[in-house]
């Protein structure tokens, strides 16, 4: 009796040491990181994941217009859609995008080109009126996922929090046709790449 008693003491302490093992194994894996990188001004900054594949279906997603009302995937339907996506429109960047899109956007036949940023919808709807912008919409992502949806929240640096400068274009039954993360958030994206994605 004695000997099978310490027998079962024995297998019980390997059996704990074996998972203390197991467990220090599971801890001293890396977590797998997720999304790319891009940079501002030349330093890095993390993107929180991936853009939409190509051909693949547009993402679940909801964006506020200038007029306070939700825009998302079903409102599109039928419809052509660029998304120009860019972190403030209060920079110079974005806001150069802004105006070239909008003289896309008189070229193109059934296509809605929504400038999207993090901004309120005060301040976008602002802009394009000062401007004399009527051909590209403007569309927040302020109190949505669209960032996470889409792939865009950048992750650090000092516009963490806001949206990367990405390019997505979809045809009329919401199949994504082309993307671009734009390497260095100063630099304005491939405008030809994208229109010759509806060609």
């Amino acid at each position: 009796m004695a000997s099978k008693k310490k027998t079962k003491k024995k297998s019980a302490k390997k059996s704990t040491k074996s998972a203390k093992r197991s467990k220090k194994k599971l801890a001293k894996k890396p977590a797998r990181k997720s999304g790319a990188t891009v940079t501002l001004g030349g330093n890095p900054v993390a993107v929180s994941g991936k853009l939409p594949a190509v051909g693949k279906s547009l993402p679940k997603f909801s964006l506020t217009t200038s007029t306070l009302q939700e825009v998302g995937n079903k409102d599109l339907a039928g419809k052509r859609v660029i998304f120009n996506i860019f972190p403030s429109i209060d920079t110079p960047t974005c806001a150069t995008s802004t105006r070239r899109f909008n003289e896309i956007a008189a070229t193109l036949q059934n296509t809605d080109v929504y400038c999207v940023s993090a901004d309120l919808p005060f301040a976008q709807g602002r802009f394009c009126g000062s401007e004399g912008l009527s051909n590209v919409k403007t569309a927040s992502s302020f109190r949505s996922g669209f960032g996470a949806a889409f792939g865009v929240n950048l992750a650090s640096g000092v516009l963490k929090g806001v949206l990367a400068r990405a390019i997505v274009v979809a045809d009329e039954n919401g199949k994504v046709l082309h993307t671009e993360l734009v390497g260095e958030i100063a630099s304005e994206p491939n405008y030809e790449a994208a229109i010759n994605s509806l060609r």
